[in-house]
């Protein structure tokens, strides 16, 4: 009697997956680049003292192969400034009437909008894992109606609901109870069509500190920052292209700026203006036609400074400043006069300063998340995914 064969698991040792050395090296590129804020230069010389100390190449595939294939698969590109380029062939002019070799000089490499798209795409696979792509959805209300997303509840046929809309399997179902198999027949009554949700549109204002305190201790915190604005640039105009997303950054002043300049977003040397961001950003949301609107801040220090009306500053980086704090609370109870929450993503622990954040909240009756660099990119998409609500006013 043969044996039969037992089922279980079988565990054997990890293969990694096999790379091309291209494919290797450009992960550890994409990383380099964000971190250098779009400088190429600088992320290949990272690049080189990795290689040094790690042996990423060889003879075979060394840096130099790897640079030539990033021209060739449009990642980076080859710019030159007029002026300097006219300077580059009066010397080469030069130089080949001394007898010397006139070679020109390369001009300044820098990465493409194609390289600046995929950086997007892997800030959103990093930070939020493989989501699943759906066409063009929406945040969902919870309301039923002759929306445009599936509900998985059925009721019977009105006059006035799209033929697109009847449930066949359920109405035919309906049709033999009805009237038996024998003497089949399909009407009006036997009709039933699966209900559909409202999905809301949502435009959100991402605003993103750029204060020195961002580089402060040694802590590079503008780089988690800029993933999470590039993840959630993605995110949005691939699973909810209805949406709309607006950045904008604040030190001195506030300004907006386009997605394709989120790899190359520096910290300066700023205090901390969150009323002019905050000021900005319900400029833009004003010009949405969208219902639900929503401010996320990212920002790690307190506020430390105001324009006044005559154009000059008024700074004060020493504790919390109460004509500065009250200026940001009268900010957060127009932004709810308006209806547009403001969730705060506070990137710091002082009691201090988390006191301040709870009442500027509170004034709002928005929500805050007290949290390190690890983890704000979950708790950003988490919230947003969340915030399914739908105010029609």
């Amino acid at each position: 009697m043969a044996m039969e064969k037992r089922k279980g698991f079988r565990f054997t040792t990890y293969e990694a997956p096999d790379q091309t050395p291209f494919e290797k090296l450009f992960e550890i590129f994409q990383e380099l680049i964000t971190h250098t804020s779009g400088d190429f230069d600088e992320a290949i010389d990272w690049l080189r003292e990795l290689d040094k100390e790690y042996e990423l190449t060889d003879d075979d595939y060394t840096i130099d192969d790897f640079i030539e294939d990033l021209k060739n698969k449009g990642y980076i590109r080859e710019e030159f400034d007029p002026d300097s380029y006219q300077e580059a062939l009066n010397e080469m002019g030069e130089a080949e009437e001394d007898g010397e070799d006139g070679e020109g000089k390369k001009g300044k490499i820098s990465i493409t909008a194609k390289l600046e798209q995929l950086l997007r795409k892997r800030a959103l696979d990093q930070i939020f894992g493989k989501l699943k792509r759906s066409g063009s959805g929406n945040h969902k209300t919870g309301k039923l109606g002759q929306g445009d997303e599936h509900s998985g509840e059925f009721r019977e046929y009105r006059f006035g609901d799209a033929l697109d809309r009847i449930s066949m399997t359920e109405s035919l179902k309906n049709a033999q109870v009805n009237h038996g198999i024998g003497n089949f027949m399909l009407n009006e009554g036997d009709l039933v069509v699966e209900d559909t949700e409202y999905k809301a549109q949502m435009s959100t204002v991402l605003m993103i500190d750029i204060s020195h305190s961002m580089i402060l201790y040694g802590e590079d915190r503008i780089t988690p920052a800029k993933k999470v604005a590039m993840a959630l640039a993605e995110l949005i105009t691939t699973r909810y292209p209805k949406d709309t997303l607006d950045i904008l950054v604040f030190g001195n002043d506030a300004w907006p700026i386009p997605i394709k300049e989120l790899p190359y977003l520096k910290v300066g040397p700023y205090h901390t203006n969150t009323v002019a961001g905050l000021q900005l950003a319900m400029d833009m949301l004003r010009r949405k036609r969208n219902t639900n609107k929503q401010i996320f801040m990212i920002t790690d220090g307190k506020p430390s400074c105001l324009r006044l009306s005559n154009g000059d500053y008024y700074k004060n980086s020493v504790g919390l400043d109460d004509y500065i704090v009250e200026k940001c609370y009268a900010m957060a109870q127009q932004a709810r006069k308006l209806h547009i929450p403001i969730t705060t993503f506070m990137i710091a622990q002082d009691p201090y300063l988390m006191q301040f954040v709870r009442e500027f909240t509170q004034a709002n009756k928005g929500k805050a998340f007290y949290t390190g660099l690890k983890g704000l990119g979950e708790m950003i998409f988490e919230d947003y995914e969340n915030n399914r609500r739908k105010r029609i006013k």
